[in-house]
């Protein structure tokens, strides 16, 4: 009976590899890259404290190229994976225009900004951006991402990060990745 078995799962595996829609499956899109940069800060560096609950607490100008042709909307998650209690989330933006390829330094902390773009909540369970504010200690990493859609979703402004990805789940073109550092002694 083992024999048989084995046989008829060999049979079924050699049938799955030889169909498209096997491979298909197994084989998720390739992702293309998006380069973010920051005038404020170069990657792996520090964020300067006017970025920060340290000071002014504004949020710092980026951009971002080689989005993909077929980009409808952009979406933007800042987050520092070091936090004491998991993942902290800093901003989340949504919404952006297709056009757009840079956020300028002290975004508004409303709901919805130029080009009609959403502000999502952060983990401080305020609108739009909170900076980095980690206990003293260690340096923390602080993750600005961009993700260029190929849809524009029709989402009301106060969405959590965990909203946002899961209704831009299978949207996602191409993404990028800025990291700065922030310490508090």
């Amino acid at each position: 009976m083992n024999a048989r078995m084995n046989l008829w799962f060999a049979i079924a595996l050699f049938g799955c590899l030889l169909t498209a829609s096997c491979a298909d499956n197994n084989n998720p899109p390739k992702i293309m890259s998006i380069q973010i940069t920051s005038a404020a800060f170069a990657d792996g560096q520090p964020i300067p404290a006017k970025y920060t609950c340290d000071g002014n607490d504004v949020s710092p100008p980026l951009q971002w190229t080689n989005a993909p042709s077929n980009t409808k909307s952009f979406a933007l998650i800042a987050d520092d994976p070091d936090a004491p209690v998991g993942t902290w989330v800093h901003w989340v933006l949504y919404a952006l225009p297709a056009g757009t390829s840079a956020l300028p330094e002290d975004v508004a902390k409303t709901q919805t900004i130029a080009g009609n773009a959403k502000q999502g909540m952060n983990d401080f369970r305020r609108l739009g951006y909170g900076g980095p504010c980690p206990p003293p200690g260690k340096p923390h990493r602080y993750c600005f991402k961009i993700y260029a859609l190929d849809t524009m979703p029709d989402l009301k402004p106060g969405l959590t990060k965990k909203e946002l990805l899961r209704a831009t789940n299978g949207h996602v073109l191409a993404e990028g990745q800025l990291m700065g550092t922030y310490q508090r002694l």
